[in-house]
């Protein structure tokens, strides 16, 4: 086992167990999961992301793995915030949030923050 092709052979023989392996306990890890999903009742839309219909103990765990943007969405109230801040293009910002790229570019310029401050 001291050269390529030998270590070659090797990988492609574990690839090969590897997949006989899979093979074989695919069934029973399907018939496993399709127990549990009856004794817990659970049908293949509680499985789908976010899925909640209102149940007790229904999706709390698929709302809990839900994609932050999804969750910022429902969190957000919809109010339009002032801008607070307003770049040489016309750009706007209400820092809130990440600053935005035209502020940091500018700031790395040796500008402030303060400088693009909206008077009012």
């Amino acid at each position: 086992m001291n050269n390529l092709v030998d270590i070659q052979n090797q990988i492609q023989k574990l690839q090969k167990q590897a997949s006989e392996i899979k093979g074989r306990e695919f069934d029973k890890t399907v018939q496993e999961i399709r127990a549990k999903m009856q004794a817990f009742g659970i049908t293949v839309k509680d499985l789908r992301l976010g899925a909640s219909d209102g149940r007790k103990g229904k999706g709390k765990v698929a709302a809990s793995v839900q994609p932050k943007a999804t969750a910022a969405k429902k969190k957000k109230s919809g109010a339009v915030v002032a801008a607070k801040y307003m770049g040489p293009n016309g750009e706007a910002w209400s820092g809130r949030g990440l600053t935005p790229r035209w502020l940091t570019t500018l700031i790395a310029q040796g500008k402030t923050k303060e400088d693009f401050a909206i008077k009012s």
